[in-house]
Protein backbone atom coordinates (compact mmCIF):
# COMPACT_ATOMS: atom_id res chain seq x y z
CA UNK A 1 0.00 0.00 0.00
CA UNK A 2 1.38 3.26 -0.85
CA UNK A 3 1.37 6.41 1.48
CA UNK A 4 -0.53 9.48 0.62
CA UNK A 5 1.79 12.17 -0.53
CA UNK A 6 1.76 15.86 1.21
CA UNK A 7 0.37 17.23 -2.02
CA UNK A 8 -2.32 14.74 -1.43
CA UNK A 9 -3.26 14.87 1.83
CA UNK A 10 -2.50 18.21 4.02
CA UNK A 11 -1.86 18.14 7.51
CA UNK A 12 -1.09 20.85 9.69
CA UNK A 13 2.18 21.09 11.83
CA UNK A 14 -0.25 19.46 14.54
CA UNK A 15 -0.96 16.24 12.28
CA UNK A 16 -4.81 17.80 12.34
CA UNK A 17 -6.44 17.70 9.25
CA UNK A 18 -5.67 20.55 7.36
CA UNK A 19 -8.75 22.90 6.73
CA UNK A 20 -11.39 21.07 9.45
CA UNK A 21 -8.30 21.17 12.20
CA UNK A 22 -9.31 18.13 13.55
CA UNK A 23 -8.00 15.18 14.81
CA UNK A 24 -9.90 12.42 14.86
CA UNK A 25 -10.65 11.91 18.54
CA UNK A 26 -12.16 15.39 18.19
CA UNK A 27 -15.05 13.35 15.74
CA UNK A 28 -18.32 11.76 16.94
CA UNK A 29 -19.79 9.17 14.21
CA UNK A 30 -22.82 11.32 14.33
CA UNK A 31 -22.14 14.90 12.79
CA UNK A 32 -24.67 17.81 12.03
CA UNK A 33 -23.20 19.70 9.08
CA UNK A 34 -24.73 23.49 8.91
CA UNK A 35 -23.65 26.15 6.50
CA UNK A 36 -23.72 29.30 8.75
CA UNK A 37 -20.95 29.54 12.12
CA UNK A 38 -23.14 31.26 14.11
CA UNK A 39 -25.85 28.07 14.12
CA UNK A 40 -22.98 25.50 15.71
CA UNK A 41 -23.13 27.10 19.53
CA UNK A 42 -27.13 27.30 18.83
CA UNK A 43 -26.84 23.73 18.63
CA UNK A 44 -24.36 22.79 21.02
CA UNK A 45 -25.80 24.80 23.51
CA UNK A 46 -28.53 21.82 23.50
CA UNK A 47 -25.68 19.52 24.89
CA UNK A 48 -25.66 18.39 27.62
CA UNK A 49 -21.67 18.77 27.66
CA UNK A 50 -18.86 19.74 25.19
CA UNK A 51 -15.15 18.40 25.16
CA UNK A 52 -13.80 19.82 22.16
CA UNK A 53 -14.50 23.60 20.18
CA UNK A 54 -12.12 24.21 16.98
CA UNK A 55 -12.71 26.89 14.51
CA UNK A 56 -10.47 27.42 11.26
CA UNK A 57 -11.60 29.88 8.98
CA UNK A 58 -15.33 28.89 8.36
CA UNK A 59 -15.04 26.00 9.85
CA UNK A 60 -16.41 25.84 13.23
CA UNK A 61 -16.68 22.47 15.41
CA UNK A 62 -18.44 21.46 18.29
CA UNK A 63 -18.01 17.91 19.80
CA UNK A 64 -19.66 16.89 22.96
CA UNK A 65 -23.36 14.84 24.54
CA UNK A 66 -27.11 14.98 24.60
CA UNK A 67 -28.60 12.33 26.26
CA UNK A 68 -25.95 9.96 26.46
CA UNK A 69 -25.32 10.56 22.67
CA UNK A 70 -21.88 11.85 21.44
CA UNK A 71 -22.51 13.99 18.49
CA UNK A 72 -20.01 16.68 16.63
CA UNK A 73 -21.87 19.58 14.70
CA UNK A 74 -20.13 21.70 12.73
CA UNK A 75 -20.53 24.61 10.06
CA UNK A 76 -19.18 23.76 6.26
CA UNK A 77 -19.83 27.59 4.35
CA UNK A 78 -21.86 27.63 1.48
CA UNK A 79 -21.94 26.08 -1.74
CA UNK A 80 -21.03 22.13 -2.68
CA UNK A 81 -17.39 23.04 -3.03
CA UNK A 82 -17.12 23.35 0.57
CA UNK A 83 -18.91 20.20 0.86
CA UNK A 84 -16.26 18.41 -1.10
CA UNK A 85 -13.62 19.83 1.21
CA UNK A 86 -15.60 19.05 4.21
CA UNK A 87 -16.86 15.46 3.50
CA UNK A 88 -12.98 14.28 2.07
CA UNK A 89 -11.31 15.85 5.19
CA UNK A 90 -14.06 14.02 7.49
CA UNK A 91 -13.77 10.53 5.69
CA UNK A 92 -9.55 11.16 6.32
CA UNK A 93 -9.99 11.53 9.59
CA UNK A 94 -11.90 8.06 10.49
CA UNK A 95 -10.38 5.66 7.34
CA UNK A 96 -6.94 7.42 6.80
CA UNK A 97 -4.39 6.80 9.40
CA UNK A 98 -2.81 10.35 9.17
CA UNK A 99 0.34 9.89 11.35
CA UNK A 100 1.54 7.17 8.56
CA UNK A 101 -0.37 8.35 5.61
CA UNK A 102 -2.10 4.76 4.99
CA UNK A 103 -5.61 3.90 4.04
CA UNK A 104 -7.21 1.91 7.53
CA UNK A 105 -8.20 -1.75 6.39
CA UNK A 106 -10.80 -1.10 8.52
CA UNK A 107 -13.97 1.41 7.66
CA UNK A 108 -16.01 2.98 9.54
CA UNK A 109 -19.47 5.12 8.25
CA UNK A 110 -20.37 8.48 9.56
CA UNK A 111 -24.18 9.47 10.36
CA UNK A 112 -24.03 13.30 8.71
CA UNK A 113 -27.19 15.27 8.83
CA UNK A 114 -27.71 18.54 7.21
CA UNK A 115 -29.90 21.10 9.05
CA UNK A 116 -30.43 23.76 6.53
CA UNK A 117 -32.76 26.99 5.02
CA UNK A 118 -33.98 26.02 1.61
CA UNK A 119 -36.04 28.26 -0.76
CA UNK A 120 -39.96 26.13 -1.84
CA UNK A 121 -40.84 25.63 -5.21
CA UNK A 122 -43.38 23.91 -4.91
CA UNK A 123 -46.87 26.56 -4.03
CA UNK A 124 -48.14 24.45 -1.69
CA UNK A 125 -44.97 24.18 0.84
CA UNK A 126 -45.82 26.51 3.71
CA UNK A 127 -43.08 28.83 4.67
CA UNK A 128 -41.88 27.46 8.19
CA UNK A 129 -42.17 24.19 7.05
CA UNK A 130 -39.51 21.66 7.03
CA UNK A 131 -38.51 19.95 4.15
CA UNK A 132 -36.78 16.38 4.28
CA UNK A 133 -34.74 15.78 1.09
CA UNK A 134 -35.43 12.03 -0.37
CA UNK A 135 -33.10 12.62 -3.44
CA UNK A 136 -30.45 15.73 -4.18
CA UNK A 137 -30.63 16.82 -7.89
CA UNK A 138 -27.27 18.60 -8.30
CA UNK A 139 -27.11 21.07 -10.26
CA UNK A 140 -23.53 21.95 -9.50
CA UNK A 141 -21.50 19.53 -11.60
CA UNK A 142 -19.07 18.83 -8.69
CA UNK A 143 -19.55 14.47 -9.09
CA UNK A 144 -18.61 14.57 -12.70
CA UNK A 145 -15.50 14.99 -11.13
CA UNK A 146 -15.84 11.44 -9.55
CA UNK A 147 -16.06 7.64 -10.18
CA UNK A 148 -19.87 8.17 -9.35
CA UNK A 149 -22.56 4.91 -9.86
CA UNK A 150 -26.28 6.09 -9.70
CA UNK A 151 -28.48 3.47 -9.48
CA UNK A 152 -31.27 2.29 -12.25
CA UNK A 153 -33.94 4.76 -10.18
CA UNK A 154 -31.59 7.69 -10.25
CA UNK A 155 -30.80 7.44 -13.64
CA UNK A 156 -34.04 6.91 -14.93
CA UNK A 157 -34.88 10.10 -13.03
CA UNK A 158 -32.31 11.59 -14.90
CA UNK A 159 -33.77 10.30 -18.14
CA UNK A 160 -36.73 12.05 -17.21
CA UNK A 161 -35.35 15.14 -15.90
CA UNK A 162 -33.68 15.91 -19.36
CA UNK A 163 -36.94 14.80 -21.31
CA UNK A 164 -39.53 17.07 -19.66
CA UNK A 165 -37.30 20.23 -19.06
CA UNK A 166 -34.98 20.64 -22.10
CA UNK A 167 -32.23 20.92 -19.87
CA UNK A 168 -28.96 23.33 -21.43
CA UNK A 169 -26.42 20.22 -22.24
CA UNK A 170 -23.77 23.28 -22.13
CA UNK A 171 -24.99 23.18 -18.57
CA UNK A 172 -22.51 20.92 -15.72
CA UNK A 173 -24.22 17.32 -16.16
CA UNK A 174 -27.61 17.20 -13.55
CA UNK A 175 -27.42 13.97 -11.25
CA UNK A 176 -29.34 12.56 -8.41
CA UNK A 177 -28.69 10.81 -5.59
CA UNK A 178 -30.86 9.13 -2.95
CA UNK A 179 -30.70 9.93 1.23
CA UNK A 180 -29.33 7.11 3.24
CA UNK A 181 -32.48 5.20 3.77
CA UNK A 182 -32.19 5.09 7.53
CA UNK A 183 -31.44 8.51 8.45
CA UNK A 184 -34.49 9.52 6.14
CA UNK A 185 -36.32 7.11 7.72
CA UNK A 186 -35.56 8.75 11.10
CA UNK A 187 -35.99 12.02 10.16
CA UNK A 188 -39.18 12.23 8.02
CA UNK A 189 -41.82 12.64 10.68
CA UNK A 190 -43.32 16.77 10.56
CA UNK A 191 -41.14 16.92 7.24
CA UNK A 192 -42.72 17.16 3.33
CA UNK A 193 -40.61 14.79 1.44
CA UNK A 194 -39.17 15.50 -2.20
CA UNK A 195 -35.74 16.08 -4.38
CA UNK A 196 -33.85 19.41 -3.51
CA UNK A 197 -32.62 20.68 -6.28
CA UNK A 198 -28.86 21.56 -5.50
CA UNK A 199 -27.25 25.00 -7.28
CA UNK A 200 -23.75 25.95 -7.72
CA UNK A 201 -24.76 29.50 -6.63
CA UNK A 202 -27.37 31.77 -5.04
CA UNK A 203 -28.36 34.00 -8.05
CA UNK A 204 -28.30 33.27 -11.27
CA UNK A 205 -28.08 29.40 -10.99
CA UNK A 206 -31.38 29.74 -8.88
CA UNK A 207 -33.10 32.25 -11.70
CA UNK A 208 -32.56 35.11 -9.63
CA UNK A 209 -31.83 38.21 -11.41
CA UNK A 210 -30.10 41.21 -10.50
CA UNK A 211 -28.03 42.61 -13.38
CA UNK A 212 -26.76 39.94 -15.22
CA UNK A 213 -29.59 38.36 -17.84
CA UNK A 214 -29.98 34.94 -17.42
CA UNK A 215 -29.01 32.21 -20.06
CA UNK A 216 -31.95 30.34 -18.54
CA UNK A 217 -34.78 32.19 -17.73
CA UNK A 218 -37.36 29.63 -16.99
CA UNK A 219 -35.18 27.35 -14.62
CA UNK A 220 -37.66 27.64 -11.44
CA UNK A 221 -40.62 27.00 -13.53
CA UNK A 222 -38.78 23.69 -15.17
CA UNK A 223 -38.51 22.12 -11.79
CA UNK A 224 -41.08 23.00 -10.44
CA UNK A 225 -43.49 21.33 -13.10
CA UNK A 226 -41.14 17.84 -13.22
CA UNK A 227 -42.52 14.83 -12.19
CA UNK A 228 -41.56 11.42 -12.04
CA UNK A 229 -44.12 9.10 -10.13
CA UNK A 230 -45.02 10.25 -6.93
CA UNK A 231 -41.78 12.30 -6.56
CA UNK A 232 -41.25 16.13 -7.31
CA UNK A 233 -38.47 18.96 -6.78
CA UNK A 234 -39.58 20.66 -3.61
CA UNK A 235 -36.83 23.06 -2.86
CA UNK A 236 -33.56 24.58 -3.95
CA UNK A 237 -30.52 25.00 -1.51
CA UNK A 238 -26.77 24.64 -2.40
CA UNK A 239 -25.33 21.72 -0.73
CA UNK A 240 -27.41 18.43 -0.33
CA UNK A 241 -26.59 16.98 -3.64
CA UNK A 242 -22.28 16.72 -3.25
CA UNK A 243 -23.30 15.94 0.53
CA UNK A 244 -25.30 12.92 -0.83
CA UNK A 245 -23.09 11.93 -3.82
CA UNK A 246 -19.95 12.10 -1.59
CA UNK A 247 -21.25 10.22 1.38
CA UNK A 248 -22.41 7.32 -1.24
CA UNK A 249 -18.66 6.83 -2.61
CA UNK A 250 -17.26 6.98 0.71
CA UNK A 251 -19.62 4.87 2.56
CA UNK A 252 -20.98 7.47 4.83
CA UNK A 253 -24.94 8.08 5.29
CA UNK A 254 -26.31 11.24 4.69
CA UNK A 255 -29.50 13.01 4.95
CA UNK A 256 -30.38 16.77 4.72
CA UNK A 257 -33.55 18.47 6.50
CA UNK A 258 -34.02 22.29 5.69
CA UNK A 259 -36.88 25.10 7.26
CA UNK A 260 -38.45 26.70 4.36
CA UNK A 261 -37.88 30.04 5.03
CA UNK A 262 -38.97 31.47 1.38
CA UNK A 263 -41.38 30.26 -1.41
CA UNK A 264 -40.30 30.99 -4.66
CA UNK A 265 -43.67 31.08 -6.18
CA UNK A 266 -46.51 32.43 -3.62
CA UNK A 267 -43.80 35.26 -3.18
CA UNK A 268 -43.86 34.82 0.38
CA UNK A 269 -40.85 34.85 3.06
CA UNK A 270 -40.93 33.98 6.56
CA UNK A 271 -41.02 36.55 9.25
CA UNK A 272 -38.93 34.74 11.70
CA UNK A 273 -36.88 32.35 10.09
CA UNK A 274 -35.13 32.15 13.27
CA UNK A 275 -37.70 30.50 15.33
CA UNK A 276 -38.47 27.83 12.18
CA UNK A 277 -34.96 27.27 12.20
CA UNK A 278 -34.75 26.58 16.02
CA UNK A 279 -37.93 24.35 15.76
CA UNK A 280 -36.12 22.41 13.25
CA UNK A 281 -32.87 21.86 15.88
CA UNK A 282 -34.95 20.69 18.29
CA UNK A 283 -36.86 17.95 16.45
CA UNK A 284 -33.98 16.57 15.05
CA UNK A 285 -31.74 16.36 18.01
CA UNK A 286 -34.78 14.88 19.65
CA UNK A 287 -35.25 12.37 17.01
CA UNK A 288 -31.72 11.74 16.56
CA UNK A 289 -30.66 11.09 20.62
CA UNK A 290 -33.98 9.26 21.40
Amino acid sequence: MNKLATSELILNDDNSIYHLKLHPQQLAKDIIVVGDPGRVEIISNYFDSIEHKVTNREIVTHTGTLNGKYLTVMSTGMGTDNIDIVLNELDALVNIDLENRLLKKEHTSLNIIRIGTSGALQKNIEVDSFVISEFGLGLDGLMNYYEFEQTTEELKLLEQFYAQTNYSRTFAQPYFVKASTELFNKLKGGCTSGITATASGFYGPQGRVLRIPLKETQINEKLRDFRHHEYQITNFEMETSALYGLSRVLGHNACTVCAIIANRFSGTGSDNYKLAVKKLIEQTLSKLTQ
